[in-house]
């Protein structure tokens, strides 16, 4: 099943610090690279990140794609569903409900993923509670590793309140990423050989 591992929790990162105008920051968190660009005024934004994997880039693409390994990972993702595969699997459509915290709306969605296997997930917003959402993962190969860099544009649609954008910037994203990069290490050292 292939999914895309791309979910509305990074809706609040993309547009994650409080800036009167048009704003970007780049965070470091130790081994992950978050950089953000946002439009306070119209709540719009922009998140790139990149991690490295010590796994192949077919076990990464694997966990990228698949709703069950999604929901292991992704903080607040409580539902994916595969509604629609393309005949030659080059795209989903794909519907995700969110449940971020009590103090945040559900939120349900649908996106459509287009494949290019193994090396890049592309998602645009299909129709839902968000007015926009685009993205990808791009994985490129680095020898045994993948260096994985994950981007979006989004525009909610709604307002989102800053100190909640900069709480899942600081702590959600780096732990998506840290939870792919673990999964991903922890089958590729099962693989035999």
């Amino acid at each position: 099943m292939r999914y895309l591992l791309l979910v509305v929790f990074l809706s609040f990162a993309a547009h994650a610090m409080p800036a009167p105008d048009l704003a970007q920051e780049s965070v470091q968190h130790g081994d992950i690279d978050i950089a953000v660009t946002l439009d306070a005024g119209e709540q719009s934004g922009s998140a790139s990140a990149w991690v490295r994997i010590h796994a192949h880039r077919e076990v990464v693409w694997s966990l990228i794609t698949s709703c069950p390994e999604a929901l292991q990972m992704i903080p607040g993702l409580m539902s994916c569903e595969v509604m629609e595969t393309a005949p030659d699997r080059s795209w989903q459509r794909i519907r995700h409900v969110m449940n971020y915290s009590w103090y945040a709306p559900k939120l349900t969605y649908e996106i459509r993923a287009f494949y290019d296997e193994p090396s890049r997930v592309s998602i645009e917003r299909i129709s839902g509670d968000l007015a926009l959402l685009r993205g990808s993962w791009d994985l490129r190969s680095d020898g045994d590793d993948t260096v994985a860099h994950y981007s979006v544009h989004l525009v909610p649609g709604f307002w989102v309140p800053r100190w909640m954008e900069r709480a899942a910037l600081r702590r959600d994203l780096p732990k998506m990423l840290r939870a792919l990069r673990a999964r991903a290490e922890f089958v590729q050292n099962q693989k035999p050989g």
